[in-house]
């Protein structure tokens, strides 16, 4: 795993696939930490991306795994943070170029929009890839150098 430590975190819409990634990545001896949510009641997106964005926020190398009904909304709340570069997946190609090229730290699922083998598969590919860096490095430093 490329991450020293990671976080884990959804709201209702993405509880299953929270549940099935925590349990295939435990499966691993990958210590995730799970920020919630840890019951069916609606809760709002932005909140968990908040609560995962804030874990990142002092911990070098940690990464995180956001998901919700599409993965979008989850996305875009998370990418309100400077530190943060959150890619929404849809497939293994898209999961290990956010990291090949994009040094992404957090990866977004959408429950409502994949399957979960292939979410497990983006979940696998993301952890399992690293920043090619090179002609990416300038950009990446760029993103981080975006007005906050």
């Amino acid at each position: 795993m490329s991450f020293s430590k990671l976080y884990l975190a959804s709201d209702h819409g993405g509880l299953t696939f929270k549940a099935a990634i925590r349990a295939h990545l435990e499966a691993q001896n990958i210590v995730v930490e799970d920020l919630g949510p840890h019951d069916t009641a609606s809760v709002d997106y932005p909140d968990y991306a908040e609560n995962l964005a804030l874990a990142l926020r002092d911990q070098e190398g940690a990464g995180g795994i956001l998901i919700c009904g599409s993965g979008i909304g989850i996305s875009i709340a998370a990418n309100r943070h400077p530190w943060v570069r959150c890619a929404l997946a849809h497939d293994e190609t898209t999961a290990r170029l956010c990291r090949e090229h994009n040094d992404a730290n957090v990866l977004a699922l959408g429950e409502r929009v994949i399957g979960l083998a292939t979410a497990l598969a983006c979940v696998d590919r993301f952890l399992d890839t690293t920043f090619e860096g090179g002609r990416h490095q300038k950009r990446v430093e760029k993103l981080t150098a975006l007005p906050k």
